[in-house]
């Protein structure tokens, strides 16, 4: 007698192994340039805790200086910023109110306005400031600038939603907050890939202007524009109101700027290889590859399946979660008003 053949049915492992979570792996790259990087690529075996200072007394560039350096600059946000009893945020906030006559609109306008040009001009000066101050410190400026604003912008936005004339309420509806949801869920996958270099964003390691080729910049080439339309989209057909598609215009029109200034600074950093990864990509979603520039792997999903992806996921259900506790620190924020002055008042002569 012959033993009975056995039928291989194929797993959900099979196509979707969990190792790729553990590291990445590159996909077929034949048909690439191979002149920008690999994106959100991800090796376990790389990563350690490490110390904050090595032997030989130099900082540590591993995960726990990561923690101890956002710990530290979160600390400072608190204290100098948002504490009102020690901050200067209701300060600041106060002051653009008063300016504005108090007209919500004339404020959100305001911080739309504040905001593009801090972020995107220190951006803007990088490759200038940081030859004196080094792309570390440069790093850690850029955020004491970007970091306050945009707090106070989104703390105020909570607060004021609402404002204005009300054309819809979409909050009433489960079928528009279920395709609401799933557009701002979807939103976040299409960060840039430059956010998954934590210990970069951190300053822990020295941040860089990367030309990235492959994942998500295979079906646009400014996905966080993309995702920003998305988000604002689906916040829209929540909140119609005048206040809320003043805001989300804003904040678009800042990510379409962006396209604009982050193709130019790439060009600046990486010349031709840009020009050459430009030419094969698309700022809005599919377009090159409809067209015949950009071929996607057969293997794409190799390019998709990756740890910082789960990471978005996870961090994105928690902040859906988390809204309630936005909602009710927005309406503390707003009800606690102004306490003049903060901690640093005696070193200011105050």
């Amino acid at each position: 007698d012959t033993a009975p053949t056995e039928i291989y049915t194929p797993s959900l492992h099979d196509a979707l192994p969990i190792s790729l979570l553990l590291e990445s792996q590159e996909a077929d790259r034949a048909g690439d340039l191979a002149v920008g990087e690999d994106a959100g690529a991800f090796a376990w075996r790389n990563e350690r805790w490490g110390q904050v200072i090595e032997d030989g007394g130099e900082v540590g560039r591993d995960w726990l200086t990561f923690f101890a350096a956002v710990g530290t600059i979160m600390s400072a946000l608190v204290v100098l910023w948002i504490y009102s009893p020690t901050g200067y945020g209701d300060d600041f906030l106060a002051a653009l109110e008063a300016a504005c006559g108090g007209n919500s609109h004339l404020v959100t306008l305001a911080f739309g306005i504040l905001f593009p040009l801090v972020h995107s001009g220190l951006a803007g000066l990088r490759p200038y400031a940081s030859r004196v101050t080094g792309e570390r410190l440069w790093r850690v400026l850029f955020a004491s600038c970007s970091l306050p604003l945009a707090y106070s912008w989104i703390v105020y936005f909570i607060s004021h939603a609402h404002d204005g004339v009300v054309w819809w309420n979409g909050e009433a509806s489960p079928v528009a907050h279920a395709v609401a949801w799933c557009a701002s869920f979807s939103s976040f996958f299409l960060l840039y890939p430059s956010v998954f270099n934590l210990k970069e964003v951190a300053a822990v390691e020295k941040p860089r202007l990367h030309l990235w080729e492959t994942g998500v910049i295979r079906i646009t080439r400014h996905p966080q524009m993309v995702g920003q339309l998305l988000w604002s989209a689906a916040h829209l057909s929540m909140v119609g109101s005048s206040f809320t598609a003043l805001t989300m215009a804003l904040l678009v029109g800042h990510h379409l700027f962006a396209v604009w200034h982050g193709d130019r600074r790439l060009e600046a950093e990486h010349g031709d290889a840009f020009r050459a990864v430009k030419e094969r990509t698309s700022v809005w979603p599919f377009l090159a590859i409809l067209d015949g520039r950009q071929t996607l792997p057969p293997d794409y999903y190799k390019e998709l399946v990756r740890a910082p992806y789960v990471l978005i996921a996870a961090g994105t259900l928690a902040a859906y979660k988390a809204h309630p506790y936005m909602q009710a620190g927005a309406a503390l924020v707003r009800n606690t008003g102004l306490v003049p002055g903060g901690v640093l008042d005696g070193l200011l002569g105050e």
